[in-house]
């Protein structure tokens, strides 16, 4: 009995040091990473971090109104975080898109409808974002 259990121990700590050496050496892709950073950078941007710390009410109706977005720039809702975020996704894919439209040189009709969508996104996020502020100030 005593020779199965150190055959087992030998043979689990073997396999235990080469998952180790797995974890250790393992490199996460670039495009992970970068999803990673970019999806961080617009919770952030978005005002994730606010609505996490100060759990702020989802909308309201007030007077027969109902609000999406505070009429004050020092307070949100959570819509106001959540409609921000996906302005900001909007605007960072038309940068993408923008990008990736200079990968396309050889075949200029898709790289200029490229182009054209990644800046037609880019200015919708842009126009969006600037309506929402101006809501927001008056």
């Amino acid at each position: 009995m005593a020779k199965k259990v150190k055959k087992q121990t030998a043979t689990m700590s073997f396999s235990l040091s080469r998952l180790f050496r797995k974890i250790s050496t393992a490199q996460p892709s670039t495009l992970m990473l970068s999803i990673i950073v970019l999806a961080s950078a617009v919770f952030l941007f978005g005002g994730g971090l606010y609505t996490i710390i100060i759990q702020p009410l989802p909308s309201a109706y007030v007077n027969n109104r109902f609000y999406f977005l505070y009429p004050d720039i020092s307070y949100q809702f959570i819509s106001d975080t959540v409609i921000s975020t996906m302005l900001y996704a909007i605007g960072f894919i038309g940068l993408l898109a923008i990008y990736q439209s200079t990968k396309y040189a050889y075949k200029p009709r898709q790289a200029y409808m490229m182009l054209v969508i990644g800046v037609a996104l880019l200015f919708l996020a842009y126009a969006f974002l600037e309506g929402a502020i101006s809501i927001k100030t008056s």
